[in-house]
């Protein structure tokens, strides 16, 4: 099975759960590592932590790991994934 592990800074966790759901997928767990699964793929949350930028500016930093039955569903479901955790400056 395919899998692929990433971090994500400055997004909620719950955010990124919220879009493990709008891809199709069901949480499984409600404590770490989080689980949402589908027919094709499982991700989960494994852990967030505060990592300091400087001694005032702090951002949160989420560890995923995406999981899929085939190169190409892990290659989809990480792509749809980074559509949803683009942020555009203004």
């Amino acid at each position: 099975m395919p899998k692929q592990e990433l971090e994500f800074r400055g997004i909620n966790r719950k955010h990124l759960g919220m879009y493990f759901e709008e891809l199709g997928g069901k949480q499984i767990t409600n404590e770490f590592p989080f689980v949402f699964q589908s027919e094709d793929w499982f991700g989960e949350i494994l852990s967030e932590e505060e990592l300091s930028i400087t001694s005032t500016f702090k951002v949160n930093c989420v560890y995923i790991k995406f999981n899929a039955t085939d190169d190409l569903t892990l290659e989809q479901l990480i792509k749809n994934f980074r559509v949803k955790t683009r942020r555009i400056g203004g």
